[in-house]
């Protein structure tokens, strides 16, 4: 059975917020709202501090606290290892928000990062939270896929639109295939330095699984027992990372 995971290669990695762009664009997310973040943070005492980044997507448990305390089961797994969000049964109680200890989550009533707001510019039709004029065509509100509804939460899903209709058997989505390049998650597509990879993590000879036996793959805050999908490659994880919770 296929799970899809993704690696990131820290000593590759520039900060460069490609990836950023890449999914605000893919899933019509609004300015400053990122399923990809890069977070930037110092390193070292003044007064020659080294200016450093870590990216920080869903990290796609496989132990989910998020999906465990859904009092509706709006949040699930998929077979192939994504947790998405069904928005039909979501009511937004933020308790999803509130177990992440990623920080990963959105919900719509959160106050715009940036001016003006746009989703008084371009007002939501039906039940959307916004109506932008670039919005994709691949709404699925069982999957959490495409622009969220009022009242619900949502998040990154590896871009399960396209990664789901990749051909049974894949091991590695790469743009080095060009029969593959549709299914590859927008992040991973647009990653400049080639510091993301994606692949099946049930498949001993996916390039994914040889990065992380090879280069000591590391996962964040591994004691909270969530078991993400994501890994880490050179520097383990950001020194000093707090829970978002107790921020």
């Amino acid at each position: 059975m296929t799970k899809w995971g993704m690696v990131i290669d820290l000593e590759k990695c520039t900060g460069c917020q490609a990836c950023s762009t890449a999914c605000q664009m893919e899933n019509n997310r609004l300015p400053g709202e990122n399923y990809q973040d890069v977070l930037f943070y110092t390193e070292g005492k003044q007064p020659t501090p080294v200016l450093k980044w870590f990216p920080r997507p869903c990290m796609q448990c496989e132990e989910p606290s998020c999906m465990h305390v859904c009092p509706t089961k709006a949040t699930y797994r998929t077979d192939d290892g994504v947790v998405l969000i069904d928005w039909n049964k979501c009511i937004g109680c933020k308790y999803c928000m509130i177990a992440c200890p990623y920080g990963v989550r959105f919900y719509t009533d959160s106050k715009p990062l940036v001016e003006p707001n746009l989703k008084d510019v371009f007002k939501g039709e039906g039940d959307l939270s916004w109506n932008p004029p670039y919005k994709a065509p691949q709404q699925d509100n069982t999957k959490g896929i495409g622009i969220q509804p009022n009242g619900v939460v949502s998040k990154c899903t590896f871009c399960y639109h396209k990664v789901s209709k990749a051909p049974k058997g894949t091991a590695d989505l790469s743009n080095d295939d060009p029969a593959l390049r549709e299914f590859v998650p927008a992040c991973v597509r647009t990653c400049a330095p080639e510091a993301r990879y994606f692949g099946d993590l049930d498949n001993p000879k996916s390039n994914v699984n040889r990065l992380i036996s090879d280069k000591n793959g590391s996962r964040l805050l591994e004691h909270t027992g969530n078991k993400p999908q994501v890994y880490y490659l050179g520097g383990g994880v950001v020194p000093g990372f707090q829970d978002p919770r107790k921020s």
